[in-house]
């Protein structure tokens, strides 16, 4: 049975969605229909990507009763608004990270698949590269020993310490942020949007290491204990806008496999690692003094 695609937003990660789902076996995955705010950019963008229909509001792709499930890739603010729309539409939902802006619009779209009783997933494609999947299987067979240092992995923190440096705009330009496990593991991440960062990951354990090289939120190599593994994505069908993204063809994969088995969640980024993600979000914005203007409606 093909999974039957519509894309809600004909922008540049929508256009590398369908160029991830190109490298899937046709008979798998169709992208049946295109929405956008403007009709010539839905007609743009299916004609592109050889897509059939294409619409110039989101309210026709949620009328569109040859849908499956809707691809979110609108900007963030909105997906609360999208998400809404589609499931009371009764449709399945594959939505961007992330999934909204605070945790209160998390838990709004949460509640809203339950009550529609139909799939969400928040794409967080990290989780479902090969070299995620063998990362999980290699703490599992405890293969660098006990963690020390360890990676988010759906675990709440005892504790979160922030601090860096805000911009009079508000913006929280740096930031470093240590989480604090039970049985004495530690996180520590950096993030910031005004200088160029290694983007690599670093798992310690007792017995060993395990590197994500750079670029670690789309991983085609792994080195564990010093050896390294190649996992090479396949070579898209049309020029990308960021980086690995035929890599989107594993999350879509998954989404394919919860909607066969009945699912309304998936087991490896649920609903409840969602709501975990947002609560994580939110406080490192709490200690660093940023305020969304969704925080105070």
């Amino acid at each position: 049975m093909t999974t039957r695609w519509g894309i809600c937003s004909a922008g540049k990660i929508s256009h590398d969605f369908a160029v991830a789902l190109k490298t899937l076996p046709a008979e798998d995955h169709q992208v049946v229909a295109v929405a956008a705010r403007k009709l010539e950019d839905a007609q743009e963008f299916a004609r592109k990507h050889s897509i059939s229909r294409g619409y110039g509001s989101y309210e026709e792709l949620a009328r569109d009763p040859d849908i499956d499930v809707v691809y979110v890739g609108n900007i963030h603010p909105y997906h609360l608004k999208a998400c809404l729309l589609f499931m009371n539409a009764k449709k399945n939902v594959l939505c961007e990270k992330p999934l909204a802006m605070n945790t209160k619009e998390v838990k709004e779209i949460l509640d809203s698949a339950k009550r529609n009783q139909v799939f969400l997933m928040e794409a967080v494609w990290t989780r479902f590269f090969p070299a995620s999947v063998e990362v999980r299987k290699l703490l599992a067979e405890g293969e660098i020993g006990e963690l020390v240092c360890m990676v988010y992995n759906g675990e709440r923190p005892e504790s979160i310490q922030a601090t860096g440096v805000c911009l009079e705009t508000g913006v929280d330009e740096t930031v470093v942020v240590t989480l604090k496990f039970s049985e004495k593991r530690m996180a520590v991440f950096t993030y910031s949007s005004s200088i160029q960062l290694p983007n690599d990951a670093i798992i310690v354990g007792t017995k060993g290491t395990i590197q994500i090289p750079a670029r670690m939120w789309c991983p085609t190599s792994l080195i564990v204990n010093g050896k390294e593994t190649q996992y090479p994505l396949p070579e898209p069908c049309l020029p990308l806008n960021f980086h690995n993204s035929t890599g989107m063809r594993y999350e879509a994969e998954e989404v394919r496999q919860c909607l066969l088995k009945g699912l309304k969640e998936s087991p490896v980024m649920s609903h409840s690692d969602s709501l975990l993600l947002v609560e994580l979000e939110d406080e490192i914005r709490r200690q660093m003094g940023v305020v969304y203007s969704q925080d105070c409606q």
